[in-house]
């Protein structure tokens, strides 16, 4: 149970940036916290953040200072992107090089 709280507990400092009256939990399920963002001015409309990750951030020694960071790059992505999510999606290098490839090719 105390695990539990503290992934929410740390999910709600991360999103305690945006302001109260804009974010609301949108789903708490197993394996992600979501929120839902409806705000004048804000292009966010979804935040996700995956259990594991946060619990392991609870763990970490450098924690506080991850935080910290993760609130600066999300009230960035407020007015940027549709949607922000943690740890951020992997995208390989080799295959966007090679659909980029691919995408030139059919150009010409």
């Amino acid at each position: 149970m105390t695990r539990k709280l503290d992934e929410n507990g740390i999910a709600e400092m991360i999103v305690g940036v945006i302001p109260a009256e804009t974010v609301r939990e949108l789903s708490s399920e197993r394996d992600t916290i979501r929120y839902a963002v409806r705000g004048e001015g804000m292009k966010l409309q979804k935040i996700s953040l995956k259990r594991e990750s946060l619990r392991r951030l609870a763990s970490d020694p450098d924690g506080a200072v991850k935080i910290e960071y993760l609130q600066k790059e999300l009230l960035a992505a407020a007015t940027q992107r549709l949607e922000w999510r943690y740890p951020r999606p992997v995208v390989h290098v080799t295959a966007k090089r090679a659909f980029l490839a691919a995408m030139i090719t059919v150009a010409r």
